[in-house]
């Protein structure tokens, strides 16, 4: 069931993303990457009844709590993205993204963060702890880091 609605979710995203690409080169607006990341965030918060909105709104300005409930939240945002998949970064995919979603003045910086963190989550077994290592990894490296 889980696989069915990030399809749905995904489809709905890309959907999106293409009707507002009207005159946008090399990728999505933040106003449209802040669209989609609203409709994963619509899925995802409401999993997870101890991260509120504002633990939510902290994460995407840097403020990760160290807490199970918000590493799961991170992973499950992750998952959707398809950033990551049970505890695995998913590094080409990630960068095929990059190159298919962001605007062009986002992607070198966005691919070197992504080099520094491809290991920032190996050996570690639990798939929600992986997740919040590489966001905070991420966080780290790229200065201009959007999460949803």
């Amino acid at each position: 069931m889980l696989s069915k609605q990030n399809a749905l979710v995904l489809t709905v995203v890309l959907f999106v993303l293409i009707l507002r690409m009207d005159h946008v080169y090399g990728g999505a607006t933040e106003e449209q990457m802040n669209a989609a990341g609203k409709l994963m965030r619509d899925v995802c918060l409401p999993k997870f009844s101890k991260v509120s909105t504002e633990i939510a709104d902290g994460i995407r300005s840097g403020n990760i709590p160290d807490q199970k409930d918000v590493k799961c939240y991170i992973n499950c945002i992750m998952e959707m993205m398809q950033t990551i998949k049970k505890g695995k970064f998913l590094y080409e995919s990630s960068l095929k993204q990059i190159d298919i979603l962001l605007p062009d003045d986002y992607k070198d910086e966005y691919r070197a963060g992504l080099s520094v963190c491809k290991d920032a989550s190996s050996g570690i077994k639990n798939n929600c702890d992986a997740a919040y290592a590489l966001l905070i990894c991420l966080r780290g490296q790229i200065q201009r880091f959007m999460f949803p």
